[in-house]
């Protein structure tokens, strides 16, 4: 039986983190210790199997709790941890990657109540019919489908009840959470994910706010011939409800097993919404999540989940595209120029441009080499921690603008997205279309671009 109650409480929360983390140490050391009387052949056996049992808990944990607790098992998810014996790290994903979409544990009788308070009338009166089985779950709500009286099939996203007390817990306790996750990538900058989490999750508990941001890029993809966002039913959105049209598609799990022709186009419609797109309507969704995109049965690609949003002016994107272009020429004094006129770093620190030239080609070296490059979650991890450590060895006083670190996330998290699939492209080129105003080479882009071009 599912637990039905979100434990609200800080100390109940964080005395079930507390004993996951000790008790993962604590095994840790032992398989360690008891190691040194093994052969490498059967040390390497005994930690998979540590491994493979303390995923597990975690995801037993973790799932069960929403809030920020889910968001940092679903950062983990995307990781290769260095930690993990090679022949063990598949699994050890695999495990991991059902925090992305665990079944919900909250009753529908008390999601209900949820949903009735906010739009003020019953539910029969608002639906023809509603499917008291959740169809997805996520860190502060879940989704179900049902029928409007006009025969419109639709997906209601609902917020768990009390879930801002449960999340006010679970920032509280964020430390114990990422020092956990730490365990699994040793490097990975703890500081920089509180930030972010602390930011996204406040931002999530604003339906209201995501239903604007949906609308504006349900807006510039209306019409597209391989992107869809569903449409929302403005007049059902409340504080703590969405309404959209239904889609149907396959979730993220289902392509990792599909041909390395089809899991590479639908790589390069990922890159094409998260990456090309905001630099072409300063839109930046900035959670781009293995769970927010469905592979649609006619090959397009539909996007749901708008909660972490960034509006850009021009002025943001002609910095972040302007910094981009000397990477590409690996022009250090270029990039002296304008991370000085943007207050980056002092002019005075010259020295820091070849390392942080460095710093920026490791985030950022798949899409700026003009070569077909196939992306793994090894790449991922090394990705990952190459960025965290921008902030050690002499990098403490850099000073980058809020709208370049909302964008550097987001291309690490699609960078995780598609290495998680081990997509293959030419991403400089399909990248150069909007940073350099390049003709597309690929079908995908010819026919986006033949769109762009009707909208403008």
């Amino acid at each position: 039986m599912p637990d039905n109650r979100l434990n609200k409480s800080r100390l109940g929360r964080a005395g079930r983190l507390g004993g996951m983390a000790a008790g993962a140490a604590a095994r840790q050391l032992g398989t360690r210790a008891a190691n040194t009387m093994r052969s490498e052949e059967e040390a390497q056996e005994a930690l998979g199997r540590q491994a493979l049992e303390t995923a597990d808990r975690i995801v037993k944990v973790l799932g069960g709790m929403k809030g920020a607790a889910m968001k940092v098992g679903q950062t983990l998810s995307v990781l290769d941890p260095g930690m993990v014996p090679g022949p063990y790290r598949d699994e050890f994903q695999a495990k991991l990657a059902q925090l992305q979409t665990m079944a919900p544990t909250v009753s529908f009788k008390d999601m209900r109540k949820v949903i009735e308070q906010d739009l003020g009338e019953p539910l029969k009166a608002v639906f023809a019919d509603f499917d008291e089985e959740a169809i997805a779950a996520a860190s502060i709500g879940q989704v179900y489908r049902a029928t409007l009286h006009d025969g419109r099939p639709v997906a209601v996203k609902v917020q768990y009840p009390g879930i801002k007390d449960v999340v006010r817990a679970d920032l509280k306790n964020l430390g114990m959470l990422l020092r956990l996750a730490a365990r699994f990538a040793p490097g990975l900058d703890t500081k920089e994910i509180a930030e972010e989490i602390t930011e996204r999750i406040t931002e999530e508990l604003d339906y209201e706010l995501e239903a604007m941001n949906h609308r504006a890029l349900a807006r510039e993809y209306r019409g597209h011939p391989f992107i869809v966002v569903p449409p929302v039913i403005t007049e059902l959105c409340r504080e703590r409800v969405i309404v959209t049209e239904f889609i149907d598609g396959r979730k993220f799990a289902d392509i990792r097993t599909d041909t390395d022709e089809d899991k590479s186009r639908w790589g390069e419609i990922l890159f094409r919404f998260y990456v090309n797109g905001p630099y072409r309507h300063l839109l930046l969704n900035g959670d781009p999540h293995p769970g927010n995109s469905l592979f649609m049965a006619d090959r397009n690609v539909a996007f749901i989940d708008f909660g972490f949003f960034k509006r850009q002016t021009p002025e943001d994107v002609a910095d972040q595209l302007e910094i981009l272009k000397a990477c590409y020429a690996q022009d250090a004094e270029r990039l002296f120029e304008l991370t000085v006129e943007q207050g980056i770093i002092s002019k005075t620190r010259r020295d820091m441009v070849g390392p942080l030239m460095e710093k920026y080609r490791a985030a950022t070296w798949w899409f700026l080499e003009d070569r077909e490059v196939r992306l793994t979650p090894k790449d991922v991890t090394k990705v990952m921690l190459e960025h965290g450590d921008m902030r050690k060895g002499g990098f403490g006083d850099l000073r980058l603008p809020s709208n370049q670190i909302v964008t550097l996330r987001a291309f690490g998290l699609v960078f995780g997205i598609l290495g998680q699939l081990e997509a293959t492209n030419n991403w400089y080129r399909i990248g150069r279309e909007v940073i350099f105003g390049e003709e597309p080479v690929t079908e995908l882009g010819r026919v986006e671009s033949s769109f762009v071009g009707v909208r403008s």
